[in-house]
């Protein structure tokens, strides 16, 4: 095999060009479940942290950029990798990021029920069915992006 054969058999899969018609629909995915209340800056949390567990860096550059944008501050963003230890986030952005954790580190033992009555306690059902579109969404851009790594 040459050189060239080589690195065509390693090169990224440009999911753009070969399956075209599937990003815009991901863009209408993403267009609905904005339609459902969930709060801007709660959305680039979880966005921000699904990308840092999933090691997309150019979707924490991305997300990180777009946050700010949108008013978030540096020291939030800073400690969001530990979120679960220091006093920046509300009880319901913590629980949102308990979720998107649960949800993108699939682990068997999980208390799913247990994650879901927390969030219950802050969020509408509604709410809570466009966060948990919002973290599969996000895991699927991650994986697509990491792909090309």
């Amino acid at each position: 095999m040459t050189a060239a054969a080589a690195s065509a058999n390693t090169a990224p899969v440009r999911f753009d060009l070969v399956v075209p018609d599937v990003f815009p629909a991901l863009l209408k995915v993403h267009e609905a479940v904005g339609g459902h209340g969930l709060d801007k800056k709660l959305h680039h949390l979880v966005h921000l942290r699904a990308s840092q567990i999933n090691g997309c860096g150019f979707c924490v550059k991305m997300h990180t950029r777009e946050a700010r944008q949108d008013g978030e501050t540096n020291d939030r963003l800073d400690r969001l990798i530990v979120w679960a230890h220091v006093n920046d986030f509300s009880e319901a952005e913590k629980a949102a990021l308990a979720w998107t954790e649960a949800l993108t580190l699939l682990d068997p033992k999980t208390d799913y029920a247990s994650l879901r009555g927390r969030l219950r306690e802050l969020f509408s059902d509604e709410e809570i069915g466009a966060l948990t579109a919002t973290i599969g969404m996000i895991n699927l851009w991650n994986r697509i992006q990491v792909s090309a790594h």
